[in-house]
């Protein structure tokens, strides 16, 4: 496999600088408490036009997917190449519209349908994590030295803590601890600071049970997982890969572990004990 340093660079610096203009307009953005799911703001938009347009120059052949329809997506389209680069602008915009911090950037490489750079980024409170295939996890808080994550050593669920979703409620969060029998679980509205948290050893698991997961909401975090020790599939245990489509999960979750807990995870789901709404 290629270094992949130039790749990185150029998704970091593309990654800050998005982050800077979604911090921008997030500090003038009025708050909105009831914010759908699906909701898209201006800074999703822009956010996905910084860094398309910086990948799209430092690599013209590679193809590009995106969550918005921006001007740079439709100027790329048409390339066959086996690498592609995947990138959610803001995950977790319902965070960014309820103001409450909760959101990511993410950035993920692939080739040939498997990830091999992920990055995301936490604007709101300058943290970076950020992974390359076969050479380890890594975050940078608040501008410190790179530090390598590692996944926890819990082995059984009874001890576990899971990262869910804000939006679950309480409600949701019960229905989640009654089946998997976690000790506690940790919420934000971000998939990809879940995925982050599970890479950087803070939580043990988590079920992305949305059926409606796109590529973006996954890839990027996909990689820090596994670089960081852990392991990540669909909720049947089926390996992910990417097409280019947005829609390669075909209406599956995700379940990302400490790697230790998988199989256990894996029991749960396959023996009917939670079902999805």
């Amino acid at each position: 496999m290629a270094d992949l340093q130039n790749e990185l660079d150029v998704c970091l610096e593309a990654i800050r600088a998005a982050g800077a203009e979604v911090l921008r307009l997030y500090q003038s953005f009025e708050k909105i408490e009831d914010a759908p799911a699906d909701i898209s703001t201006d800074a999703d938009r822009a956010s996905q036009e910084i860094i398309l347009k910086r990948l799209h120059a430092a690599f013209p052949a590679d193809r590009l997917c995106g969550e918005e329809s921006t001007p740079t997506l439709s100027e790329a389209s048409g390339s066959s190449s086996p690498r592609l680069w995947i990138v959610d602008p803001i995950d977790g915009t319902r965070g960014f519209a309820k103001k409450n911090g909760e959101f990511s950037i993410m950035i993920g490489l692939v080739e040939n349908g498997h990830v091999i750079l992920g990055a995301v980024y936490e604007p709101g409170i300058d943290r970076l994590t950020y992974a390359v295939k076969g050479k380890g996890c890594h975050v940078v808080d608040k501008g410190i030295a790179p530090k390598q994550t590692q996944v926890t050593a819990t082995d059984v669920l009874a001890k576990s803590i899971m990262s869910i979703s804000r939006s679950q409620k309480e409600a949701g969060r019960k229905k989640l601890l009654d089946a998997f029998g976690t000790k506690d679980t940790v919420q934000t509205y971000s998939a990809g600071i879940k995925l982050a948290q599970v890479a950087r050893g803070e939580t043990d698991l988590y079920l992305g049970d949305y059926l409606t997961l796109k590529d973006w909401d996954v890839c990027a975090g996909h990689i820090l997982v596994e670089e960081a020790g852990g392991t990540i599939t669909s909720v049947d245990g089926l390996p992910i890969t990417y097409e280019g489509t947005g829609k390669s999960l075909k209406g599956r979750g995700i379940l990302a572990t400490n790697g230790k807990v998988h199989q256990a995870c894996l029991a749960v789901l396959k023996e009917g004990r939670y079902q999805f709404d």
